[in-house]
């Protein structure tokens, strides 16, 4: 695999990997950037939500789950101190559907985090990651 950063101004950055998808990067005005993009440690987080995510709808889509949506909260605290790392995230999963097995959404999730994974096997070698999961009837009302 490879990826390329490159900068648009001040620490503002857009970058690609193999699947040639162009991502905007940017921090602050305070850190020199505009306020135009996800931050870095914001992309791990989208990236671990993300990874469990895709994981866990295939595996309850072979399973034949039927979801009438879904979605998946991360929450997360980092260090005070420089290097800022995180120490902690929580995965919320939430099913929204009629009839939705629990062995299923658990097995899947398991699943996920101990076998497929592969952003959630390297966060855990060095911050705590809890999962959790709620499931509710119905599809998911608009905010």
């Amino acid at each position: 695999m490879q990826a390329i950063i490159k900068r648009i101004d001040g620490t503002s950055l857009i970058g690609k990997a193999d699947s040639n998808h162009w991502v905007t990067m940017d921090t602050s005005p305070a850190g020199g950037g505009h306020a135009a993009g996800a931050s870095p440690m914001e992309l791990v987080m989208l990236a671990a939500g993300g990874c469990i995510s895709m994981d866990v709808l295939a595996i309850l889509a072979k399973k034949r789950v039927i979801l009438e949506d879904y979605e998946c909260q991360v929450e997360a605290e980092r260090a005070e101190e420089h290097p800022r790392v995180y120490t902690r995230m929580h995965i919320q999963f939430v099913f929204y559907g009629e009839k939705i097995p629990p062995e299923a959404v658990e097995r899947a999730i398991s699943l996920s985090e101990e076998k497929y994974c592969s952003v959630m096997a390297m966060l855990r070698k060095s911050v705590p990651v809890t999962v959790g999961y709620e499931l509710r009837a119905g599809k998911k009302q608009p905010a």
